[in-house]
Formats: C-alpha cells, structure tokens, sequence
C-alpha cells in the first residue's frame, strides 16, 4: 500500500525538480534577451508559480498510488522570439536547458549520496535517524531527474525535444513534422499505454544506478 509519507517526499523533490527545469527556460530566454520569463516570476525554485494543477498535482499523484511512472509537468514558460537575434539557436537552447537542469540535479543527487554513504561508512552520528530519509531523497531525485531529462527530450510534441529537432531536419521534413503537433498530447497517451517510454527510460536508469552503486 502506498505511504503517505514516501508520496510527500516524492512531491518535494518532485517540485523541485520541475521548478528548476522551468526556471532553466525561463533563465536561459534571458540570456538571449527575452525576459518575459523574468517578468512572470519564472526565474525561481519557489514552485508556486510553476504549478499546473493539472500536470503537477493530479497527474503525479494518480501515477503514485496506483504504481505508475510519476508523470507530470509544469506550466510552460512563454518567450516571445522577436527579442532574440538568433532564433534557431535561441529555440534549441531555450528548450535543451530544462532536460539540461535536470541533468545537473541529477549529478548533484547522485554526489549527494555518495557523500551520504561516505559518511554513515564513516561512523558518524550526527544527522542520526535522519541520514534514512536523506538517502530516500537522494534516490528519488535520480529517479525523477532521469525521467524528466530523458522525457523531455523525446521528439514528441509538446515536449522539449519536439522543438530542437525540426532545425535539424530539412526543410521540407520540418514542415511535415509540425503537422503533428496539434496531436502531440494524444502520441504521448498511445506512447504511454503501450509502455514505449518504459523501454526509453529503463536502460538509463538501470546505468545510472549502476555507476552509483560503484
């Protein structure tokens, strides 16, 4: 039976990680000249003003409690290309940066509890019964940091990956390939049901706790 208390950790971590993945967007349109973002209180790891009910709440918890991936999103951050000089590269950068943040979450989960191991093989006590839960934390944000950086840069719209690829594609390709986009959200509902993204997402996880356990 699901834990309440394991599901409040999942949450925390879970905000987060995607507050930092959009706050990367939001950022990164700055460094490029577009700070829409920036005026919308994006630029923060306060989750309040990245929350989408529907995506960061329900969703999440549905696919908690009844064993699922725990897939979600955020609201995403708007930025208006006519403040960019160079818009191709704005584009992929802008979109790379979230699954990029999420990246560097993950180093940083995954240095935490090497640190965390390093102490407790140590025989230090202070943290006491505490160095549990902070190990449990350092777990799911590897978990959940994967899933968002390696789910984002799927090609699938309307996911971050779905708008870096068309400027790698010709022309006419890149044309064909927006058609799909006004049935994005239903690709990724098929996708999900026939457990594509379990196949994408298994063998990542499966390294990386790999190389922690060494």
């Amino acid at each position: 039976m699901p834990d309440i208390a394991d599901f409040f950790l999942y949450m925390v971590v879970f905000l987060f990680s995607l507050s930092l993945h959009e706050a990367a967007h939001a950022w990164t349109a700055e460094r490029f000249g577009d700070s829409t973002g920036r005026h919308l209180g994006r630029v923060t790891l306060n989750p309040l003003p990245h929350i989408d009910p529907l995506g960061t709440l329900i969703f999440p918890a549905i696919g908690y409690f009844t064993g699922g991936v725990m897939f979600g999103w955020a609201k995403p951050v708007p930025w208006n290309p006519r403040n960019v000089k160079d818009r191709r590269t704005a584009d992929i950068w802008i979109s790379a940066a979230g699954p990029i943040s999420n990246v560097l979450a993950l180093v940083g989960f995954v240095i935490l509890y090497k640190l965390f191991g390093l102490y407790e093989a140590a025989g230090f006590n202070f943290l006491g019964s505490a160095v549990v839960p902070l190990f449990q934390m350092c777990l799911i944000g590897v978990q959940l940091n994967v899933i968002l950086a390696v789910f984002n840069m799927l090609p699938i719209p309307p996911l971050d990956g779905s708008w870096i690829l068309p400027h790698f594609l010709p022309r006419g390709l890149a044309l064909a390939y927006e058609q799909i986009r006004p049935y994005g959200f239903l690709l990724l509902l098929v996708c999900m049901s026939l457990g594509v993204f379990q196949v994408v997402l298994l063998p990542v996880l499966g390294a990386v706790h790999y190389m922690m356990r060494m």
